[in-house]
């Protein structure tokens, strides 16, 4: 396993949940950090680190690629290095379905899900060459391996960021890039907060996907998961 203590992880999406629980592990675990959010007040309040060394956070929006741009250059200036990528952002709500014929829902979907990741990943790229054991981990979901519901634009979005967790397994490889797609099925978040088929209480926790991200980033270069597919419910596909 790789320490973390004084690797630089970004994390996109820190504020609540996964992002949130992410954060925290990772803190612990001795990492320098750079929170990107929508609101840095809150994510501070949230991590109550407002003061803390190892702790950054910058403005990011997903669907904005300057913000994207300014996150990446603010963490080098900050730290002056950066070794990990965690792209947790996203968006799952309202539904679009195949027959919905307006596509405005579509176009958000896949700004915030795909092109936000996309994005990203490709600014760090040099980045995480440059630390020889970089690291990108995409909480994608089980919506990306399978289809058990009508939000159709949501899964087509995570089938898109495990396809480019797989294309930045094989550009970054010789460089030492390794990636990972985290595939949950329900989490125990305010996204699922209305989610009446399971139980809160059964669902996923965040605490126990920051464990899996965390060792995501953690794992040598020869011995790296490609996808983690984690199940609250059984399911007959595994």
């Amino acid at each position: 396993m790789i320490p973390l203590n004084d690797r630089v992880i970004m994390i996109s999406g820190a504020t609540r949940g996964i992002g949130l629980a992410c954060a925290r592990r990772l803190l612990h675990e001795g990492a320098r950090l750079s929170l990107g959010v929508r609101d840095i007040d809150a994510g501070e309040n949230a991590l109550q680190s407002s003061e803390h060394p190892n702790v950054a956070f910058f403005p990011y929006h997903a669907e904005d690629l300057l913000s994207a741009q300014d996150w990446v250059t603010g963490t080098l200036r900050r730290f002056g290095q950066l070794d990990g990528l965690v792209n947790n952002a996203g968006m799952a709500q309202p539904a679009m379905t195949l027959m919905d014929e307006d596509e405005a829902m579509l176009d958000n979907l896949w700004t915030v899900n795909v092109k936000g990741p996309t994005r990203l990943t490709r600014l760090a790229m040099p980045h995480l060459a440059k630390s020889g054991c970089g690291r990108v981990v995409n909480v994608a979901s089980l919506s990306g391996k399978r289809v058990k519901s009508d939000n159709l634009g949501y899964a087509m979005t995570k089938f898109a960021l495990i396809a480019l967790t797989h294309a930045t397994r094989r550009e970054g490889w010789e460089q030492g890039i390794r990636a990972t797609a985290i595939c949950p099925g329900f989490v125990r978040t305010d996204m699922t907060a209305a989610e009446t088929k399971v139980d809160p209480a059964e669902m996923i926790q965040p605490e126990d996907l920051a464990q899996l991200i965390h060792t995501a980033l953690a794992l040598p270069n020869n011995a790296v998961v490609a996808e983690i597919l984690v199940n609250c419910q059984f399911e007959d596909m595994f």
